[in-house]
Parts: C-alpha cells; sequence; structure tokens
C-alpha cells in the first residue's frame, strides 16, 4: 500500500526525535498500518524514515519478510539476546536486545503513542533511550486520510455487510407474528440472538466477521449501544446495526437499518421519516473543507426545529438524539475523524458514517446509518441498502 507517512515525518521533527515506536499485537489498528503486519503476538515496529520489524522470537520472521511493508526484519537472536540472557534477567536483556534494536538504526531520541506499554518505555529510559509521548496519536491521524486501496477494501467490506442485512431482513420481513405479539420463524420465537447468527454466518460466508453485532427491538433500541436479547416483536422498531471486518484486509464497514414488522404507530413513523431526513441533509453537507462538527449540527438542527431534544441543546438528556453523527471507519470501526462536536475539517479520503437516531425507553429507537467516503467535490455513498421502516 502507498502510504503517505509526511505527517508522521513532520511529527518527528517537531518533537525533535529520530523514530517512532510501537509495541502491540497485529490486533492493534496502528500496528497493522504501519507494519502491514498481522501477528497475534506483540512485536516491535520503528518508523525511521524507514519501517522496521522486531520479534522476540523467530516464529514470526520468515512470513513477516514476504509479507510486510518493512524495509528490514529482525529478531532479539540477531542482537546476542541469548547470552544477554545468561548474565542478566528477562526483562534488563530485553530492554537491552531493544536498545541496541534502535542504535543500530541510529534512533537516540524515541516517540511512542499514548497507550505504549509503560514498563517498555521506561526500560528503553533506562538503557539511556530518550521516550516522548505523542498525545496527539499521529499515526490514528494519518489513518484518518485512506488511499484508493484502501477504499476499495472497505468497499469490499460493505458489499458483505449488505448481505448480512439483507439476510437479517429475511428474517424479520419473513416472520409471523403470534398472539403475543411475538415473530415467529419456522415454527419457533425469532430472537435478537437468531437475527445475530444469521448475520455472522452470512458475514463469516463473504470473508467477513465481527465479535458484536446490534439486532435489538423496544426498549432494548433505546440504548443506541444495547446489542439485544431475546424475542422481536411485531409493531415494534428493530434496529439492526451491523459493522463487520474483512478478515483478509482487517478493514471494517458500518450500516445501520431499523425495521418494523405490523404496524408503526404515529411517533414511530415520524421519527423514522424525521431521521432519515436529517441523514440526507447531513450527507448534502459533507464537502472538503466542512468541519465534523458542522455535520454534526445539521442533524441537531433538524432535530430541535422538530422539538427534539439533542445532547448539543441538553447535555444530559437520556432521550432523544443522545450521540453524535457519526465517526470515521477504516482498521477500527470507530476512529478519526468525529462527525460531532468540535470534529474538524473532513479532507478527501475520509471515510465516515451518518447515522442520526432518536431514542426513548418509553417508545424504543430509530437509527439509519450510511457509509460514506468524502472526495474532491462532496461525498460518494458507499452504501447501497434501501431505506424503508416497513415492506
Amino acid at each position: 500500500m502507498d502510504t503517505d507517512f509526511s505527517q508522521l515525518d513532520e511529527r518527528l521533527g517537531e518533537l525533535e526525535a529520530d523514530g517512532y515506536l510501537l509495541d502491540a499485537d497485529g490486533t492493534d489498528p496502528n500496528q497493522q498500518y504501519l507494519s502491514g503486519f498481522d501477528a497475534p503476538d506483540p512485536f516491535l515496529t520503528l518508523y525511521a524514515g524507514d519501517v522496521h520489524l522486531f520479534f522476540p522470537r523467530s516464529l514470526e520472521f520468515g512470513r513477516a519478510k514476504r509479507e510486510s511493508d518493512a524495509e528490514s526484519v529482525e529478531r532479539y537472536v540477531d542482537y546476542d539476546y541469548d547470552r544477554l540472557r545468561e548474565e542478566f534477567d528477562r526483562r534488563e536483556a530485553t530492554d537491552r536486545v531493544r536498545a541496541a534494536f534502535l542504535a543500530a538504526h541510529d534512533v537516540e531520541h524515541l516517540v511512542v503513542p499514548p497507550r505504549f506499554p509503560t514498563g517498555a518505555a521506561d526500560g528503553l529510559r533506562e538503557q539511556g533511550v530518550t521516550v516522548s509521548v505523542d498525545y496527539d496519536d499521529v499515526i490514528e491521524s494519518v489513518r484518518a486520510t485512506k488511499t484508493e486501496t484502501e477504499i476499495e477494501h472497505v468497499r469490499t467490506a460493505q458489499r458483505a455487510n449488505e448481505r448480512a442485512m439483507a439476510a437479517a431482513e429475511e428474517l424479520i420481513r419473513g416472520a409471523s407474528v403470534d398472539s403475543e405479539r411475538r415473530l415467529i420463524h419456522d415454527g419457533d420465537v425469532l430472537t435478537s440472538e437468531r437475527v445475530r447468527e444469521e448475520i455472522e454466518v452470512t458475514l463469516l460466508r463473504n470473508g467477513c466477521a465481527l465479535d458484536e453485532t446490534i439486532v435489538a427491538c423496544g426498549a432494548d433500541a433505546a440504548d443506541p449501544h444495547d446489542r439485544g436479547s431475546g424475542p422481536l416483536l411485531a409493531d415494534e422498531p428493530i434496529i439492526v446495526d451491523i459493522f463487520p471486518q474483512d478478515k483478509a484486509t482487517k478493514y471494517h464497514a458500518d450500516m445501520t437499518r431499523t425495521f418494523l414488522v405490523g404496524e408503526p404507530s404515529e411517533t414511530i413513523q415520524e421519527w423514522f421519516d424525521l431521521t432519515n431526513e436529517a441523514r440526507a441533509a447531513a450527507i448534502d453537507a459533507v464537502e472538503p473543507g466542512v468541519t465534523g462538527e458542522a455535520v454534526h449540527d445539521v442533524v441537531c438542527d433538524i432535530y430541535e426545529d422538530a422539538g427534539f431534544a439533542t445532547l448539543r441543546s441538553d447535555g444530559s438528556t437520556e432521550t432523544g438524539f443522545i450521540h453524535t453523527t457519526g465517526h470515521g471507519v477504516g482498521l477500527a470501526v470507530h476512529e478519526q475523524p468525529s462527525i460531532g462536536p468540535g470534529g474538524d475539517e473532513l479532507e478527501p479520503g475520509h471515510v465516515i458514517t451518518i447515522e442520526p437516531g432518536l431514542y426513548d425507553p418509553a417508545v424504543g429507537g430509530v437509527r439509519i446509518e450510511d457509509f460514506l467516503v468524502v472526495t474532491e467535490t462532496g461525498a460518494e455513498n458507499l452504501t447501497d441498502y434501501p431505506i424503508s421502516l416497513v415492506e
């Protein structure tokens, strides 16, 4: 992947440092991004004009040389670790080979992200390495602007996401209703858990996976991050929010739809129509140079003009619009930029969600979420899925 590290170079210059170091396993988005490698155990990635990997053992050595984006791949044994273990305990021997690795790449002053392991930082300092913390987390900022390759990765994840949403909708829309208003599928009560299972199986068949997803009905849907549980009911809104990760590329997608079987109340229909209006208006507002906060304000204006509370109008409200309008998506499902208060200017290559919603435990919840990439002239909606409360 042709990655632009100029922001990282600028940050090192500002801090008068020689290198940037990560100590994490391959599930860490910054580690995935900088190293171009995925491993289950922690390893070091050094950026010092080029990328260099450093492994405690030889287990990942061959694969890292083949698959990573690194200029060099090295191991503790290359820096005399076995001899050092005869003289020092494991911790000091590790600190000494790490310091030697840095010295070999002319790094005396090191920058690390805010969540860098404390013990590792202290150990390097004891070996004479200057360690500064990059509280701005510049690599996360670099990750916010996607290359064309990354955008194709999120497109692929989104296509799988849409297939999973279609499988969920088919179960929900195809259900009958029993005397207790419960949805019935193939003679069994249709539950949140059953729909989630269908989503997960569909994603696996399409090269994606996820740890959790949201299928929330009724009062559960009034909490934006309640995963939902138990029977799904007729005449109640059902929020389905799916945010899978492509297993090959590690990039995410994100989409939410709200379904209802039966007859929506006047209130639910009003909420749905207003939320869809807010979604469309926010998407129309997205273009380079507009701030995430300004896009969020568009949604708040629509809801507040209709008489609903937002966190902008009442920071303590527990009903109404009780979250931000969106967030960046990439190697993490929530990353920069923010589409909310304090959100910075949007730039071409930013991949973001737009997900307005309304919530009240007495009514339930409604949320509609699309997935966009900011372009030179506006935004492209990466979501190709219909929006409909009822059939």
